[in-house]
């Protein structure tokens, strides 16, 4: 009598999941007209980069900004190739140029909408100077800005200004640097040096494109 083996049916493998853990990013916006980009500029990008262990910092010119005599602003093309000269050498630097592709008038609210929607694993922090965390309450949309999600503020406190705000504002203390891109402008417009108050190639590409003379 012939005897029967029997085999018992083999469990079927399974084979583990594949997890795979998107690691959030911590970038840094900073919007501005940047007309022109100066060494003050650089300073609070890189101080606070720092300051926040950021992975980037963005710096983000604006197409039409809303509070800006229009007159005095040069297109957006020069303004961003004298960016992209002043922050060639840092890696920690970065820029965004959605508001020049957008056009328009750039809304900050609009602006951080797109890029939070676009990139779902990336915490944003929007730097701006004192003075401006002053009149957070009369910013386009403010309510629901400050509401969206992976959003936050980060002001860089300014000699003479109130530096308050009833929003929620994270404070990163920079050395404050007593000049602007007006004082830069007007400067030009004089004849008188801007050395050490805008990056060389900057000021190189000033002289060359003989911007911000009358």
């Amino acid at each position: 009598m012939q005897r029967c083996r029997v085999f018992a049916n083999p469990q079927p493998r399974v084979q583990p999941e594949t997890v795979t853990m998107s690691k959030r990013r911590r970038v840094g916006i900073y919007g501005g007209t940047f007309n022109p980009v100066h060494n003050a500029h650089l300073l609070v990008a890189d101080q606070v980069g720092h300051s926040l262990s950021l992975d980037r910092v963005y710096f983000m010119p604006d197409a039409n900004p809303p509070h800006v005599d229009h007159k005095t602003t040069i297109d957006a093309k020069l303004r961003l190739a004298m960016l992209q000269l002043a922050t060639k050498g840092n890696p920690l630097f970065a820029i965004e140029t959605s508001e020049l592709q957008r056009g328009g008038v750039s809304y900050t609210y609009n602006t951080m909408k797109q890029l939070i929607e676009q990139h779902p694993t990336t915490d944003y922090y929007f730097i701006i100077g004192g003075d401006m965390v002053d009149y957070l309450d009369k910013w386009h949309r403010i309510d629901e800005l400050v509401r969206l999600p992976r959003f936050h503020f980060v002001g860089v406190r300014r000699p003479g200004a109130k530096n308050e705000s009833k929003y929620p504002v994270i404070w990163v203390d920079v050395p404050p640097v007593g000049f602007s891109s007006t004082d830069i402008r007007n400067r030009v417009r004089r004849g008188q040096s801007i050395r050490y108050m805008v990056p060389q190639a900057v000021a190189k590409y000033i002289k060359e494109h003989h911007l911000y003379h009358d």
